[in-house]
């Protein structure tokens, strides 16, 4: 099983793209489709790959059918960077499609971005700043320092931050829900359905919501901030810090609400069944294997867990 930190080679990456172009782009048989999961299963950086190219695909949706597979092929031939490949991919967008440029791209800012995790990956990092970063699944941040400030921006998912205390110029934190601001914290910001969740372990952070007053933000505080700016301390079924030693640390929460996390971590398809959503997990789990997190799901829990595919999982009633 990779290792958080691992990656998937040119290689693999340039053969997921082939594959994306065989199923999303051509006219797939039963035959391919099983050569794709033999494909898949070949190789444990394979799931990575496809997992990593596979937005690309949801990005080439509203591109004219020619010019989404125009672009997936170019990109294999020239064996070019992930980034390149997607600044590529934005100049043609722009020229193929003006409707599709106008609106937002979801994936190709994070893909873009400066630093950025696939599913299941987390990430530690240091700042030119001597900061400590962290990067949580499926997260994407951009950084940028000047002799003013220091600046990190959100751009998808979770992330911890420790400033260094050393460093006197402001941190500046950018988030779809409004700015915050500090010298010395550390902090953990994730986004979520209802806007942004802000926890402080250590340091002052002020809070400036996009439509209501600054709100100073305290060592042992954790905020829900709405989109709409409004926000409000929160008692957590979980540790919001746990992932960052790479455990999952539960206490009554709902099982649906526990499979939901344990999904972020895993690619493919996890549900859970509503007949038994409502059963309460306590715990600590090892995020890097959520295979033998289910597994002891069955132990503690009425419940079984049924693979359709190793990427299709479901849990219902036993």
């Amino acid at each position: 099983m990779p290792t958080p930190d691992s990656a998937p080679a040119q290689a693999q990456v340039d053969q997921a793209i082939d594959w994306l172009v065989k199923l999303r782009f051509d006219s797939p048989c039963p035959r391919t489709e099983q050569q794709f999961q033999h494909w898949l299963a070949s190789h444990p950086h394979n799931p990575l790959a496809w997992q990593r190219v596979s937005h690309l695909g949801d990005e080439l949706a509203g591109l004219p059918k020619g010019l989404s597979r125009r672009t997936l092929d170019a990109s294999q031939r020239q064996h070019i960077n992930r980034r390149d490949h997607l600044k590529l991919l934005a100049v043609l967008a722009v020229g193929g499609s003006l409707g599709w440029a106008a609106r937002e791209p979801l994936g190709i800012p994070q893909l873009l971005a400066d630093s950025s995790t696939a599913t299941g990956e987390r990430r530690r990092l240091q700042g030119s700043d001597g900061s400590r970063i962290q990067l949580n699944t499926a997260s994407a941040i951009d950084l940028s320092y000047s002799a003013e400030q220091r600046r990190l921006q959100l751009v998808r998912g979770e992330v911890s931050l420790d400033s260094n205390p050393n460093d006197n110029r402001p941190f500046r934190i950018d988030t779809r829900v409004g700015q915050l601001a500090t010298l010395d914290s550390h902090l953990l910001l994730r986004e979520n359905d209802l806007g942004l969740l802000l926890a402080v372990r250590r340091g002052d952070v002020t809070l400036f919501p996009s439509s209501a007053s600054p709100r100073r933000v305290l060592p042992g505080e954790t905020l829900q901030v709405w989109a709409n700016g409004s926000f409000q301390a929160v008692t957590l079924h979980s540790d919001p810090w746990g992932w960052t030693d790479g455990v999952l640390s539960v206490q009554q929460m709902p099982l649906g609400e526990f499979i939901a996390e344990v999904a972020r971590y895993r690619p493919g398809l996890l549900r859970c069944a509503p007949e038994v959503a409502e059963l309460k997990v306590s715990g600590t789990y090892q995020l890097a294997d959520t295979g033998q997190i289910l597994q002891l799901l069955t132990r503690s829990l009425p419940v079984r867990v049924d693979y359709r595919t190793r990427y299709w999982v479901s849990i219902g009633a036993a």
